[in-house]
């Protein structure tokens, strides 16, 4: 192991975020879970003009559960971090910012109160630009640029949205709110979370982020930036359920997310950009739940994605690393004989996505789909879906057959390695997660259980949407020629392009945003701005001190003259009157 000094960092950080999980996980059980109770501490920072700033810490079943699920992701992550990145120099650094990161997510996580929630939401979205730029080429600059971009407009957002909040004396989220600016406010709210959950038309930043280290993409992209616009707008949902407007809007946009980028990642051939995507895909599955009225069922497909999410990050990871830097799917195959550990968990996280009964995706996608047949959603809503949730096995059955079973096409077998035992030990720890945590949260968690109102034809109906899928693998392997040619020949660029999301919403951010910067830098910072600012200002005002000067000056001819011009002024005025 090289820079063995430097890899005491990630070591002690792992021991230390594995401890707090375990931690909070016996305080949720104990506590939370056996009392039913939540409980809240505030304390009372300034009050000044009948308006209180206090900061309020909430300890109930989501936060607490929530944080030890980050908790947990970020100590495998870390784990994993000291095979993975064993060549950094600057190590300490590196942990420093995943530390920055995780206390940015619990801040998120715990406040309440939209004012200091911007503390967690702003600091996510700084070291979250540190992070995608960690590796500083041009690839990893452009996406650093394009996700702070797009994350200072929800910033902007959610200030405006404090803004209106004055009128109500009140900062705290989950209360009531009824008045001129109540829609106003819920929708500044909703769309700043769409930001940073990567919503149509802010998709693009998230799979321009993969160009960060693996073990930052399965911590952004599992349980961290991504699902806080999720969590913000389950937080928010008592008083969004007041305006029926906000919740449609965020229900449509949720499924032409899911819809959007689950028809890319079947096109897909970069592996990580395909885990990119299915993440994309989920988080339009969580808006468009909280959207028709689930925000519970929400908060529990959040919790499993973010187990089986990691795990499908860091076996990709696993894979990269060993097969020296390798990530297109055209070139790697036969995974199954070189990385038998890493294909099999990948294959476990696979099939975790896709829905299989008793895995933890399995409980909280069936969830949904009943949530949404029992529901009084549109018929066009729940068609799309269906076909989302179909598509989910579709791209996660891609990424095993390009991946793990397909015809290798890559160098000779001397540059592959083997798996790390702390790669190994960090893969584990999740993939118990992935086995176990849907039914371990859906037997703690007693909200979720209820009783379902779905009928035998809903059961049916989704039972075929879980296993449409499968279809994929006989098209793949006998007609995925004709298949290609005769539907998607033309769509086929647009499909796999996210419907030109890069050109409608990065381009515009990072292209025609940055040129009208710089345009209006030159035009107005060192142009007018200058002559009407700074240099014109200064002018006058020395051109002001030199008349007084002269006014000053003690000579006769000087006063009889600005007597002679004031009494000028003087008979014109009174003429005037």
């Amino acid at each position: 192991m090289k820079n063995k000094k430097n890899m005491s960092a990630p070591l002690l950080c792992s021991v230390f975020l594995f401890f707090t999980a375990v931690l909070l996980g016996v305080f949720a059980i104990s506590v939370i879970g056996s009392m039913g109770q939540s409980y809240m501490i505030e304390w009372q920072i300034l009050s000044m003009c009948s308006v209180d700033w206090s900061l309020p810490i909430i300890f109930d079943y989501i936060s607490v559960i929530f944080s030890c699920f980050v908790c947990l992701i970020s100590g495998s992550v870390s784990l994993f971090s000291v095979s993975y990145m064993e060549g950094e120099v600057f190590m300490r650094r590196f942990m420093l910012l995943i530390m920055a990161f995780v206390g940015s997510m619990n801040l998120l996580i715990f406040i309440p109160s939209l004012i200091t929630i911007l503390l967690g939401w702003d600091g996510l979205g700084i070291v979250s630009f540190a992070l995608v730029i960690y590796y500083q080429n041009k690839k990893s600059l452009a996406a650093g640029m394009l996700t702070v971009l797009a994350n200072r407009i929800g910033d902007a957002l959610l200030i405006l949205s404090i803004c209106f909040l004055i009128n109500w004396g009140e900062w705290r989220i989950g209360y009531g709110m009824t008045g001129s600016f109540g829609l106003l406010v819920c929708f500044l709210v909703v769309v700043g979370a769409m930001t940073k959950s990567a919503q149509i038309p802010f998709s693009a930043w998230l799979p321009a982020a993969m160009a960060a280290p693996t073990p930052v993409s399965a911590l952004v992209h599992s349980s961290t930036l991504v699902t806080a616009g999720v969590y913000l707008v389950i937080r928010f949902y008592s008083t969004l359920v007041e305006m029926h407007e906000v919740l449609w809007f965020l229900s449509k946009m949720g499924a032409l997310t899911l819809l959007m980028a689950g028809l890319s990642a079947c096109f897909e051939v970069d592996l990580k950009k395909i885990i990119a995507l299915s993440t994309l895909s989920q988080l339009g599955l969580m808006m468009f739940t909280v959207g028709v009225g689930f925000p519970v069922i929400a908060v529990f497909h959040l919790f499993t994605h973010a187990l089986f999410k990691a795990l499908l990050f860091l076996c990709a990871g696993s894979i990269i690393h060993s097969t020296m830097d390798t990530q297109d799917g055209r070139i790697l195959g036969g995974l199954n004989y070189l990385l038998p550990f890493s294909s099999s968990c990948l294959m476990l996280s696979s099939i975790a996505l896709c829905g299989m009964p008793f895995l933890s995706g399995f409980y909280s996608k069936d969830l949904i789909l009943e949530g949404v047949f029992s529901s009084f959603s549109g018929s066009l809503e729940v068609i799309v879906m269906l076909v989302g949730a179909g598509l989910s096995l579709v791209y996660s059955l891609r990424i095993l057959l390009i991946g793990v079973f397909g015809q290798n096409f890559s160098s000779s077998l001397f540059i592959y390695s083997a798996e790390s035992g702390y790669i190994v030990c960090s893969i584990i720890v999740l993939s118990i997660g992935a086995i176990a945590g849907g039914w371990f949260l859906q037997s703690v968690w007693v909200d979720v259980n209820g009783f379902s109102l779905v009928g035998i034809f809903g059961k049916v109906v989704i039972g075929i949407v879980t296993f449409f899928g499968l279809l994929y693998s006989f098209i793949s392997f006998s007609l995925v020629g004709i298949f290609k040619s005769k539907f998607f020949g033309k769509l086929g660029r647009f499909l796999s392009s996210m419907w030109f999301m890069n050109l409608v919403s990065g381009s515009f951010l990072a292209g025609i945003g940055l040129k009208l910067g710089g345009l209006m830098h030159l035009h107005l910072d060192l142009g007018w701005m200058e002559v009407l600012g700074g240099q014109g200002m200064f002018k006058a005002l020395s051109n002001g001190v030199n008349i007084s000067y002269y006014m000053q000056s003690g000579g006769l001819l000087v006063y009889t003259r600005i007597f002679l011009v004031l009494l000028v002024f003087l008979l014109a005025g009174v003429s005037y009157m």
